[in-house]
């Protein structure tokens, strides 16, 4: 992975800049590089393989959903580490029965506290063998 100053990346879309905006600062507060994105199609262009140590996809927004994204996003990088934020409750073995290709493990329900993301994201990383930053 990129990274800059030894800092791992995570992209973030929803198209809720409200979310974004508190998850990204959870995020650095906790030592990560975030890219926030409020629209999925501009996140699929600036998509970079091999960049991101982690992409946190909100399941439904307008124009392409966050399942659309991950396809996109595998397309370029099979190796890519996705999480799936949603408001509503999905489940995973649903979820894999709907899109047989799907390579994620990480669903997580909204409302939640952005530290409760950047902790499942951290259990994440680990469990994909990426350390995360040390904590300040």
């Amino acid at each position: 992975m990129t990274r800059i100053n030894g800092k791992p990346r995570v992209l973030l879309v929803d198209d809720e800049p409200d979310i974004t905006n508190v998850c990204r600062r959870a995020f650095e507060a906790r030592g990560y590089e975030v890219d926030i994105f409020n629209d999925p199609v501009k996140a699929g262009y600036h998509f970079k393989p091999e960049y991101y140590d982690a992409c946190v996809l909100d399941i439904r927004m307008p124009e392409k959903t966050g399942f659309e994204l991950a396809r996109d996003i595998w397309r370029l990088d099979e190796k890519a580490q996705v999480c799936f934020l949603t408001a509503f409750v999905i489940y995973e073995a649903d979820a894999k029965k709907m899109f047989k290709s799907l390579k994620t493990h990480c669903f997580l329900t909204k409302p939640m506290f952005p530290s409760a993301l950047v902790d499942h994201v951290e259990k994440h990383l680990v469990h994909a063998s990426i350390t995360p930053p040390q904590r300040p």
